[in-house]
């Protein structure tokens, strides 16, 4: 049985620039700043180019598990690059497109799903905290890193992506009213994707989650997520909310998930056939360039921007095949923060095993 997510959600997300690629009333009155499209374009293409060379290369067996950021490359570039770069990101498990322009190498964004660390970058270089794969509980530990920055008595603004399915969560409820009732300095970014892996939103929840987080005390907005323009002027607008000190912000951004959940999921067998169609319409590359090509980009623009992605993909695959194997023993180091006798006295145990082994031979 298929069940088919609702296209609609209450209120009117803000819009400036229309699936054709012709911009609103409301960017027109806004203002499209070309600069700034011509980013937020090359982020997108480039994250999408990284996100299906990950995809063949998990076909291929060389990565265990992928989770692809397909159409919502708006939402993620768009937000990310309304913050500053010393604000603090914790992501969920499919911000490719942020980590790229966070400054994450592909070998640190490939080397988690290769299995061969759990965390693959120092989260305080870049201001990016490591990915989170137990579904909402970044948005706790976002609203107590923002504790901390309170007490601080910075300006510093702690984002949190995450999705619809995850605010179905009691840690994303709880954090919506502990950084609420703190006036905590938390913008929560809500990629609406319209499904939690099989369950649509129309099951999922009663009433969208701008108006629950909204309910909460959290400054809260609706955008169209497939218009960077749009999200990137909304998320701004949410940062100088939460760094004048108002307390938190929420923006959620309708988008669209194109590829399963994962690479282990078959999205064919809930969703409608033609649902696909009907966004791949509102792809938010496509509606980017459009504008770009209509104000005059040259078309030399876009081939340059087409050979780095292919400079891109060949470093995705190479990166992925470079990663050294993981050693078993580094385990014995992840138990506890500090050392602990036993996992020591375990550690060794294991390093005479294997050594004996080896002796033997295979």
């Amino acid at each position: 049985m298929t069940m088919t997510p609702t296209p609609t959600i209450p209120g009117e997300p803000v819009r400036f620039v229309a699936s054709d690629g012709v911009p609103t009333a409301a960017g027109e009155a806004h203002g499209i700043d070309l600069d700034l499209a011509r980013t937020l374009h090359r982020d997108m293409v480039l994250a999408r180019r990284l996100d299906h060379e990950a995809l063949a290369l998990q076909r291929q067996g060389e990565l265990g598990l992928w989770l692809m950021s397909w159409g919502q490359e708006a939402a993620q570039a768009g937000s990310v690059r309304a913050l500053r770069d010393g604000d603090h990101v914790f992501p969920s498990y499919r911000e490719h497109v942020a980590a790229l322009v966070r400054g994450l190498t592909p070998a640190e964004i490939l080397a988690q799903w290769r299995g061969t660390v759990h965390g693959a970058w120092d989260p305080a270089e870049h201001r990016f905290h490591i990915n989170s794969l137990v579904l909402g509980s970044q948005t706790l530990h976002a609203t107590g890193y923002a504790a901390g920055i309170a007490l601080d008595g910075t300006d510093e603004v702690v984002a949190v992506y995450f999705g619809d399915g995850a605010a179905s969560q009691g840690d994303v409820n709880e954090a919506f009213n502990w950084a609420a009732a703190a006036a905590l300095p938390v913008l929560f970014v809500c990629q609406n994707n319209q499904w939690a892996i099989s369950t649509p939103t129309t099951r999922q929840m009663g009433t969208p989650v701008h108006r629950r987080a909204a309910g909460f005390g959290v400054h809260s907005r609706l955008v169209d997520g497939n218009d960077a323009l749009a999200v990137h002027a909304v998320t701004r607008a949410a940062v100088e909310h939460v760094r004048s000190g108002a307390g938190p912000a929420l923006v959620e951004a309708v988008t669209y998930r194109r590829a399963g959940h994962s690479t282990s999921d078959d999205p064919g067998r809930y969703r409608e056939s033609g649902e696909d169609a009907v966004w791949a319409q509102r792809d938010p590359i496509a509606r980017l360039r459009t504008l770009l090509e209509a104000r005059g980009t040259d078309a030399e623009v876009f081939a340059a921007l087409a050979a780095e992605a292919d400079e891109l993909a060949v470093e995705v695959r190479r990166a992925c095949r470079a990663l050294p194997e993981p050693d078993l023993a580094d385990l014995f180091g992840h138990a506890y923060a500090r050392p602990h006798a036993q996992v020591e006295a375990d550690r060794r145990t294991f390093l005479t095993h294997r050594a004996q082994l080896a002796e033997v031979g295979p």
